[in-house]
Formats: C-alpha cells, structure tokens, sequence
C-alpha cells in the first residue's frame, strides 16, 4: 500500500496520522505540490483531482481524505479509533461530513488569505474574504465547541477517527491566523492531539 502525500497538506496529514495510529503499513510517496507533481499524468491518472492525499492498495485507487480515513480503519481490523456499532460508526461519520462541508472550507479561507497568498506572492489578504471566513469559521467552531465541553474527545472518552479526520485542520492556526477567541475546548481538545507521538512524527519539516 502506498500513500501520496506533502507533509504540508493537512488532508494528507490526517491520512497519514490515520495509518500511524491503526498500525496500517503504508509507504509514504512525496509528491511535490509546489513543483506541480500532482498535476504530471501519472499522478492523473491514480487520482484524476490532482490532490493528496491519494492511496494506492494492488490496483485499487482511492482519493478523498476521509475516505482514505475510513478505508485504513476497516484494514486496521477491530480498534476503538474506528468504533463498529452502528450508531457509533454513524456519529464518526457525521464528524467527517461536518469536517469536509463545515469546519475545512472555513478553515482554508484563513490558510490562504493569511498564509499562502504572501507565500506564492500573490498580494496581501483580502478583508472581504477573511469577513467570509469568520462567518462560517464561527458557525462550525460553535458546534464544535460545544461538543467538546464534556468530553475530551469528539466521540467521549476515546480517542477516534474522527478527532483525526478534524484537528489536522488546526495545523495552520497560528499561521493562518484562525479567529479563536471563544473557543476554549477547541484550543484545549487540540493540545491534547497534539500531544499524540503521531503529530509529531507527521511535523513538517523546518523551511
């Protein structure tokens, strides 16, 4: 099994969490973003978006950050990161919806106004943009919020696939400069993911 990844995706850094924690073997492929590797045809041709992560398993090819979560937890076999009871399985599932529908797109408004666009010199931030960005970054990060106020992990008292499939997203709240101002279980759910050997063994490297 092989998974395409850049160290600073943090879709591809959940996927690569994901595999650390379930024990599956999977062996990292880099692609270089930022020297448009994701773009050649044969990346295209394993994931016709052009994005990581991307996992290939024999000639099964599979895109889609959260799929490719759920995909190593049903190889992992019986583990409380990936729960098996339905109504368990189905919360997981509606952590990862509300992750990719809700919390991301908030999320990358700040990464790219306040981050990459100096980055790839492409001017300063757009307040108009960053003012949408509040605005749905406040919508998720309330419920979020609030579900974290009596339990330290999404699900309970267990860590899960779906604290992984979400707290990547917070990779750039420094840089990205998130508005985090009320959101105390969020920050400290956050500390505490951090604090799991596998963010650390998934740490981009120094510029």
């Amino acid at each position: 099994m092989k998974l395409y990844y850049h160290p600073a995706s943090p879709f591809a850094r959940k996927a690569t969490i994901a595999a650390i924690l379930l024990g599956v073997e999977a062996e990292a492929q880099f692609v270089d973003l930022f020297k448009g590797e994701q773009r050649t045809p044969e990346f295209l041709a394993l994931n016709p978006r052009g994005k990581v992560p991307t996992l290939v398993d024999g000639d099964f090819f599979l895109w889609e950050s959260n799929a490719i979560v759920q995909y190593l937890g049903m190889k992992a076999g019986e583990t409380p990161l990936y729960p098996t009871d339905p109504q368990s399985r189905a919360d997981l599932l509606r952590w990862q919806f509300f992750e990719s529908t809700s919390f991301a797109p908030a999320c990358v408004i700040f990464v790219y106004e306040n981050f990459l666009k100096g980055l790839l010199g492409r001017g300063e931030p757009d307040p108009v943009e960053l003012a949408k960005g509040v605005e749905k970054f406040d919508a998720a990060a309330t419920t979020l919020e609030e579900q974290l106020a009596e339990r330290p992990w999404l699900l309970g008292n267990t860590l899960t696939l779906a604290d992984v499939s979400i707290a990547p997203m917070l990779m750039y709240i420094e840089a990205g400069k998130y508005p985090m101002e009320g959101y105390p279980n969020i920050a400290a759910w956050f500390e505490r993911f951090k604090a799991l050997p596998a963010w650390a063994a998934t740490e981009p490297p120094a510029a």
